[in-house]
């Protein structure tokens, strides 16, 4: 004898959707316009935007794409010459690094960061070994917005 009955699926109830995953800032720093860009990708939510200063000729801030590979709140500053310290400057207002590091780009006996500065009239000029310079407060704005990981895109 055949069954008639029809098997049926309990109603589900509605389920919440997974949230999206959180969109994580970047970087952009552009090297012709002395500027640094953060970039949320978060709708309704203006990107902003820093002066800076660069690498001077011979030893220019290198292009590609990065990410943040350390972050230091008030580093030490280390003059370093073939391998041996040569003079350490604490957190200060004398530190070449002023208030943060966020280091991005390293090779053998060298490290590229972004970092504060107490000479904030030297910005929108080619002056550094590499690295990006910044006012104090600028820094320590995209400190505070990024992390381990973040996309840094330099670009020429």
């Amino acid at each position: 004898m055949a069954d008639d009955r029809v098997a049926t699926a309990a109603p589900v109830p509605d389920a919440d959707p997974a949230p999206d995953p959180p969109l994580r800032p970047y970087l952009v720093i552009r090297l012709s316009e002395r500027r640094i860009h953060l970039v949320d990708d978060v709708p309704h939510t203006p990107d902003e935007s820093f002066p800076i200063a660069v690498g001077r000729e011979g030893l220019e801030t290198p292009v590609g794409q990065f990410r943040v590979e350390e972050m230091i709140e008030h580093p030490d500053f280390e003059k370093v010459a073939s391998g041996v310290v040569l003079e350490r400057i604490p957190p200060g207002p004398e530190n070449p690094l002023g208030e943060r590091w966020i280091g991005f780009a390293h090779g053998p006996g060298w490290t590229i960061g972004i970092h504060g500065t107490p000479k904030p009239h030297l910005l929108g000029r080619a002056v550094s070994h590499g690295c990006v310079r910044m006012r104090n407060a600028d820094v320590i704005r995209i400190y505070d917005r990024v992390q381990i990981g973040t996309p840094v895109l330099v670009e020429p």
